[in-house]
């Protein structure tokens, strides 16, 4: 199975946070607050927690942040900025007035995304030809044209903006890739795979939607599926120009179905050897909870019918 670390401070390489964003923006704060008042300090305050999402991305061993982003506003001005075909997962996010960008998190050691090397045929997919799709189940580089198998996962994914009343942003890219049923990476485990990988650029209701498999669960980590969000499609095929990284945590209640299946046996193993838990993870441990909450999608579904997947991400523009 493979691992997302290496050497002796192998869970620390995973995922470092600079928490010194969130120190120098509470001085800040308090410093506006004297000079200008509690209102135009928390406006600040919010702002400078803001940017400290937007961050190049970097390689196994990247810096993330963990500040929180989240914006409230009025169910009438949410409601007006949704569309009559937005999903009940946009509609439910905006009707509640809050928005809430992810943590920032590693991009790990199998991005494929042109930041580090790879033992497969390409090391930046998203160059490749192919690399926009929905369907991201089958290899798309080189000779190969395999599907991965497994229990099939519709994942839709709405991005918002936290700085202008959580409404849609479209034409956004996002770039999105997990390990297979086994735990094993394409174009890194696989060298001559490259599926469960693809890019998709928001509509104009803020989304997209990919189908997929559920990812399997190796030694070391929660299920996870990683993702970059990009401002555009041009931007993404660079692969430094990220605004987001950061990584979604498959639903333990479908962890337990779905590994409890033959196909999933060695992921099984794995989750219950002690990755069974995002509380213990150490990408998703120190996540706030509202973060935790946007970051772990909506599951619905059956092993035998397959599972939709939905959730709300903000974006600090």
């Amino acid at each position: 199975m493979p691992t997302e670390f290496t050497g002796a401070n192998a869970h620390q390489s995973e995922h470092i946070h600079d928490h010194a964003h969130e120190g120098l923006a509470a001085d800040l704060a308090r410093i506006e607050q004297l000079r200008v008042g509690r209102r135009r300090a928390l406006a600040l305050f919010g702002s400078a927690g803001g940017s400290a999402l937007l961050f190049g991305c970097g390689g196994s061993d990247g810096t993330a942040s963990t500040t929180a982003t989240t914006l409230s506003t009025s169910s009438a001005t949410a409601t007006a900025t949704a569309t009559a075909t937005a999903t009940a997962t946009a509609t439910a996010t905006a009707t509640s007035g809050t928005c809430t960008a992810p943590s920032s998190e590693t991009n790990g050691p199998y991005p494929a995304d042109g930041t580090n090397t790879s033992s497969g045929v390409t090391s930046n997919a998203l160059t490749v030809t192919g690399a926009v799709r929905s369907d991201i189940r089958s290899s798309f580089v080189g000779s190969s044209t395999a599907t991965a198998t497994g229990v099939t996962m519709t994942f839709t994914i709405t991005v918002v903006d936290v700085n202008n009343g959580c409404t849609p942003l479209a034409g956004y890219a996002i770039y999105l890739w997990h390990c297979d049923k086994n735990g094993a990476y394409s174009l890194y485990d696989l060298p001559n795979e490259s599926y469960l990988r693809g890019v998709q650029v928001t509509d104009a209701n803020g989304q997209v939607t990919f189908t997929t498999i559920v990812p399997g669960c190796y030694n070391g980590r929660y299920p996870h599926i990683h993702f970059e969000v990009f401002s555009s499609l041009a931007n993404a095929t660079n692969g430094n120009f990220a605004r987001l990284i950061s990584q979604f945590a498959i639903p333990a209640a479908a962890c337990a179905a779905v590994y409890a299946t033959t196909d999933y046996a060695s992921s099984l193993r794995n989750y219950n050897n002690g990755n069974n838990s995002t509380a213990s993870d150490n990408v998703f441990s120190d996540a706030t909870s509202a973060q935790l909450a946007v970051m772990t999608p909506t599951m619905t579904g059956s092993v035998s019918a397959g599972y939709t997947a939905t959730t709300t991400i903000g974006i600090a523009t």
